[in-house]
């Protein structure tokens, strides 16, 4: 049992000096309790098994699911029209919305759902992630005191009373601590917590998607040349492809994206001229058909088909008297280039050719370029000035403006013999809006894992691999993105500090610090012995789960409370709201751990921000547990 306390005492030490890496301190802490004996090669490497990793990996591959299809940052775009851009509301809304939802499924995934969007939002806002994924766990730790089934503690402590004879909690018990401490959290984080925390930048700052598209139509002199075409249906296009069309050809206009006419006898016009303005934003979010509707030289035109096309006003006004086209300029003032040019399917990229590229000397016509690489060239650049691009042959140094799948580009960017595409064409992608057609799957998935956790029809991670199984053959997680999505160092991490939990049981550690506070605080006064049961209960749960704990120390409080002839459920309630308050250090809940890597947080800045609401806790426990339930 002593060596079991040192081994833990050189861990926490190693954590809070940073070095080496968390991970690697815990790897070394797994091994020095193996081999001094402590445990059994199976309970060393028996995290590497528990259901909380696989529940944790499987997470982050949800949350992959939720970025890639757009629902992250459409989400983090509603939190950020709600704050109207303010930190300080967008803090608040934050933690409110997390804590809530964390007492009605588990506060991991809560924080795995919203922690994509809380990082884009927090970039949007002008602020860093660093000073808002630590309040989301905080809040969310918080949030599982508000119902009985918010944490497994609840649920232990319950059925402790209902085994001991006594009535157990009821369902909204919990939420009359659980309120007040929810409203502390985040009042405190609103203020002193700010000051307290980070405030360095971590990862890659998100693109601004409004100013590269600006730099973009200015470098390509896009303003003033998109256009909505409707083909009426007296025109001599109907019926003809693109190909024989020959817009390019003989007009120079570019076919970026076609929108399909409805059916004549259901258009809602009886049949009369179609709007050919852009789709309201409720269209934008039921219909993505980006890929279907991406023009080929096959594509057959259709009677009121919209075309939204790149060219000058006086070719547009040539072609409009020779095919009777109805013609309609995209106003950039209300339908910014992002939304017209962008979606979740299709992207735009700027390409340089190489001297070693074998389409130099070719015009795009010769060279088959859309047909090669299924993207469309909407702009060439020479020597800073806007060359003719179907009479240009390309050159060394030339640089193309291009549209197409987001896949297209990557392809296009893995060619390197003959193109360098410019800047990161995925992180432009991650920052569109819009939903993408596999942002029902996502959706989906994340409603069954949810639905099967509150449940509990089947347990938490089998409920999580289910939702990770249906993203991946729904297509909302590419393969090749699967096991990029994990923050193995976070797996690794929480893998490997497990032991120590199974060390402080199997040496009787745990134990016996309960059972020296007991013997030590059972004759003072009740409020004394039970600011010890929530001190003990807290610092067991800065170091190993909650739940296992609350297992550990439930039965004693119990037992101490009819030993001394107390009331058990105000005992009980402290070992709950103890098991809570995983602040101090980020290895005490898995949901500290899920935001270490993305806040860019040590150890230390959990103990420092954590500390202050520790003290929160014990005082509104202190204060409200006595008066809802006697001691």
């Amino acid at each position: 049992m002593l060596l079991t306390f040192a081994i833990l005492v050189v861990t926490i030490a190693l954590f809070i000096w940073g070095k080496p890496r968390a991970d690697i301190t815990a790897l070394l802490s797994m091994l020095a309790l193996y081999l001094s004996g402590i445990i059994t090669l199976p309970q060393a490497l028996g995290g590497f098994a528990d259901s909380a990793v696989i529940l944790i990996a499987a997470l982050f591959v949800v949350g992959e699911g939720l970025t890639h299809t757009g629902i992250t940052s459409w989400l983090g775009q509603k939190m950020m029209a709600l704050s109207g851009r303010r930190p300080l509301l967008l803090l608040l809304w934050m933690m409110g919305f997390g804590a809530a939802v964390s007492g009605f499924m588990s506060n991991t995934a809560a924080v795995a759902a919203l922690m994509p969007a809380v990082v884009a939002a927090a970039w949007g806002v002008g602020s860093v992630p660093a000073k808002f994924l630590m309040p989301l766990s905080f809040a969310a730790i918080t949030g599982g005191l508000l119902t009985l089934m918010g944490t497994p503690p609840n649920i232990v402590a319950a059925e402790a009373l209902s085994a001991a004879g006594y009535r157990p909690y009821g369902f909204f018990d919990f939420a009359v601590v659980g309120v007040p401490l929810v409203l502390a959290v985040m009042v405190y984080m609103a203020t002193l917590g700010q000051r307290l925390l980070p405030s360095h930048a971590t990862g890659t700052k998100p693109i601004d998607l409004s100013a590269s598209m600006g730099e973009l139509a200015d470098s390509y002199s896009l303003h003033g040349k998109l256009f909505r075409l409707r083909v009426r249906r007296q025109s001599p296009l109907v019926g003809k492809t693109l190909a024989e069309a020959a817009l390019g050809r003989d007009y120079e206009i570019t076919v970026m994206h076609i929108e399909h006419a409805a059916d004549p006898a259901h258009d809602g016009n009886g049949g009369g001229e179609r709007r050919i303005g852009p789709r309201l934003p409720l269209d934008r979010l039921l219909h993505h058909d980006d890929e279907e509707n991406f023009p080929s030289g096959k594509t057959v035109l259709q009677a009121d088909d919209v075309l939204l096309v790149r060219s000058t006003p006086e070719l547009i006004d040539r072609a409009q008297l020779v095919f009777n086209f109805a013609v309609q300029p995209v106003d950039e003032e209300t339908e910014p280039l992002s939304g017209t040019l962008l979606s979740r399917e299709m992207g735009l990229a700027e390409v340089l050719v190489t001297p070693r590229c074998e389409l130099i000397g070719q015009t795009l016509a010769e060279s088959r370029f859309a047909d090669r690489y299924n993207v469309h060239v909407i702009g060439v650049r020479r020597h800073d000035q806007i060359a003719k691009r179907q009479r240009v042959k390309l050159d060394f140094g030339d640089s193309l403006l291009v549209r197409g799948k987001w896949d297209a580009i990557r392809r296009l960017a893995e060619d390197q013999r003959n193109f360098v595409v410019v800047g990161s064409p995925d992180a432009m992608a991650e920052q569109v809006t819009s939903l993408s057609r596999n942002a029902w799957v996502a959706l989906s998935a994340l409603a069954v894992m949810v639905g099967l956790m509150v449940s509990g029809a089947v347990p938490s991670v089998v409920a999580a691999l289910i939702a990770v199984l249906i993203m991946i053959l729904g297509g909302a997680v590419p393969l090749d993105e699967l096991y990029k999505a994990i923050s193995w160092p976070s797996i690794v991490l929480i893998a490997a500090m497990i032991p120590m939990s199974t060390a402080l049981q199997v040496s009787g550690g745990a134990a016996y610090l309960v059972n020296v506070l007991v013997q030590t605080l059972g004759g003072m006064s009740p409020l004394v012995l039970l600011a010890g049961i929530f001190l003990i209960t807290s610092a067991l749960s800065q170091v190993i789960s909650n739940t296992a704990t609350t297992v550990l120390v439930a039965p004693l409080a119990l037992q101490a409370a009819l030993s001394l002839g107390l009331s058990p459920y105000p005992l009980l309630m402290m070992v709950v709201i103890g098991a809570s308050t995983a602040f101090l250090t980020p290895i005490g809940t898995p949901t500290n751990l899920l935001v270490m890597a993305p806040g860019g947080y040590q150890f230390r800045h959990y103990t420092i921000v954590g500390l202050p609401i520790y003290l929160v806790f014990l005082a509104v426990a202190l204060l409200v547990v006595p008066l809802v339930w006697p001691i």
